[in-house]
């Protein structure tokens, strides 16, 4: 498999898992997010990663959820699953359910905690895709997982069998680019921190975004890629600044992202549930700040919702 296997491209939300009030992921809110969000310009469905608090979850409630959004989406987008785990039975057994359920796709993180060589890593992907037969979507997110797939080992890893993709999700603009001009001829390329430089990724050939803010922000977070794409630079160049200031605003003031995103979406009337422990809701000033924030970029007004289309300037 490579890139030509696959064709996968557009604005894929990292969705969140929406948990109910006693801790139970929640699946009329589910719906209702991923309903949303194809009727906004989502091309497929990240599910249960990083903003899916994935780590919150046994393996069980993992397989159950990629389930569930594979029978919501059916055939209107494609839906990649993350399976990492620490060890590769797990990761095989995941991915594996993953695509006896009905998912295109996994997006598979290098095994996380424990600092590995390049060669312990590299070994540990070779294991997982000499075992499943899905397309594997590689995840790097070195903040999160301690383990870094740098652009020399993507390059590496580009060519074993199931690979075909990788989620470059460093945050460093350096090392997106550089991965990019490793292995687009191989791989395709999802620009993970679209919100701070999706713009530049989309203009310089990224297949796709993936994002955790559209799940708040739609359509703009979408609309982000599209205006790129298709040349709209005013729209794109505004976009990308209002992108930039909501992860500011996520993630300073007390605030973290994942807390942020569900407040906000709670804020903005939409799906985003509970989160579960470790994971706390956010309180006081750091959640009047996040109100403030929203008021001050124009997504709430008096606070209540604004209306997409002039949240987002007509896009």
């Amino acid at each position: 498999m490579n890139r030509n296997s696959i064709s996968w491209s557009g604005p894929m939300p990292a969705i969140v898992t929406p948990f109910s009030d006693n801790g139970a992921i929640d699946d009329d809110l589910l719906t209702r997010n991923v309903e949303h969000l194809l009727a906004n310009g989502a091309t497929g469905f990240i599910v249960g990663g990083c903003t899916g608090e994935f780590w919150a979850m046994s393996i069980e409630e993992r397989c159950a959820l990629a389930a569930s959004v594979a029978r919501i989406v059916g055939d209107r987008g494609t839906v990649i699953t993350a399976t990492g785990a620490v060890t590769v039975d797990d990761t095989v057994t995941m991915t594996r359910s993953a695509q006896d359920t009905g998912c295109d796709g996994a997006l598979i993180l290098p095994p996380y905690f424990v600092k590995l060589s390049d060669d312990e890593i590299f070994a540990h992907y070779e294991a997982v895709s000499a075992a499943v037969d899905i397309p594997v979507v590689l995840y790097n997110i070195p903040g999160n997982a301690v383990n870094a797939l740098t652009p020399e080992l993507v390059d590496r890893l580009a060519d074993l069998d199931q690979i075909v993709a990788v989620k470059e999700s460093s945050g460093d603009w350096n090392n997106y680019y550089a991965t990019a001009i490793a292995v687009a001829d191989r791989l395709r390329v999802f620009c993970g921190p679209s919100s701070i430089y999706g713009v530049p990724a989309t203009l310089l050939g990224a297949d796709g975004t993936i994002d955790c803010f559209p799940n708040m922000w739609a359509p703009g977070g979408l609309d982000l890629y599209y205006a790129a794409r298709d040349g709209r630079m005013e729209e794109a160049t505004r976009l990308q600044e209002l992108g930039r200031r909501l992860t500011d605003l996520f993630t300073t003031g007390g605030r973290t992202l994942y807390p942020s995103t569900k407040a906000a979406m709670d804020m903005l009337g939409l799906p985003g549930g509970a989160l579960r422990a470790p994971l706390q809701p956010l309180s006081g000033t750091a959640l009047e700040g996040l109100r403030a924030g929203l008021e001050d970029l124009g997504l709430l007004e008096g606070g209540v919702a604004r209306e997409p289309a002039s949240a987002m300037g007509g896009a």
